[in-house]
């Protein structure tokens, strides 16, 4: 097994963190959230000689899923996730794409989704699904123990945790999905969320005024 990798590619004009994870021996990964610009995503994964095998969301957002369907048809794979409580959101992404004023955007149809307990892999990573609503009703993370690391989308960021008056969204509820799924997970847990920079849960625990 080689190491677990990670690529971001800032997409769609919200700058969200459409992230390529992948094996770096034998190149093999998946994309997470490619919410549009899919002409750079595929520029991406090319110039690095990555093959993706699947697509994975995190919840049903615009900049998250609104170019899912386009990867889905150029690579020839599935649409994973997220949990099926987020399916209203996906069934509007063309509505959200004109209320925004961006072109190209597809309502999005996942070949499965997920629920909270289950494991989504790619060659020998493997990845806990966590069940993390409150952003969006069926926002999921996606955990992998062996590397103590986490994608989290748009539950948590640093210094910061997702927004919460969009519609399905509640403030307590978010909170109680980080306290209580996250953190417990262990300080040394490295994360990439939806939108700006990474860092650790320790750090969060300690310093975000949203969960001191």
């Amino acid at each position: 097994m080689g190491q677990l990798n990670a690529g971001i590619v800032p997409v769609t004009p919200f700058q969200q963190n459409c992230t390529i994870l992948f094996d770096m021996d034998d190149k093999h990964g998946v994309v997470v959230d490619p919410g549009g610009d899919i002409d750079q995503v595929l520029a991406v994964l090319k110039d690095n000689t990555i093959s993706a095998g699947a697509i994975w969301i995190t919840h049903g957002h615009i900049d998250h899923a609104g170019g899912a369907m386009e990867l889905k048809e150029a690579l020839g794979v599935e649409i994973i996730g997220p949990h099926e409580a987020d399916q209203l959101l996906l069934d509007n992404l063309e509505n959200q794409g004109q209320r925004y004023g961006i072109a190209g955007v597809r309502n999005c149809v996942p070949d499965r989704f997920l629920t909270e307990g289950e494991t989504v892999s790619f060659g020998s990573h493997v990845f806990e699904v966590l069940h993390c609503p409150g952003h969006a009703p069926g926002h999921v993370v996606y955990y992998n123990r062996a590397a103590k690391f986490a994608h989290v989308g748009d539950v948590l960021f640093r210094g910061s945790v997702g927004r919460t008056d969009l519609p399905g969204g509640d403030h307590a509820t978010l909170i109680a999905s980080i306290k209580d799924k996250l953190l417990p997970l262990g300080d040394d847990i490295g994360f990439i969320c939806g939108h700006g920079p990474g860092g650790r849960f320790g750090e969060e625990r300690r310093t975000n005024p949203f969960l001191t």
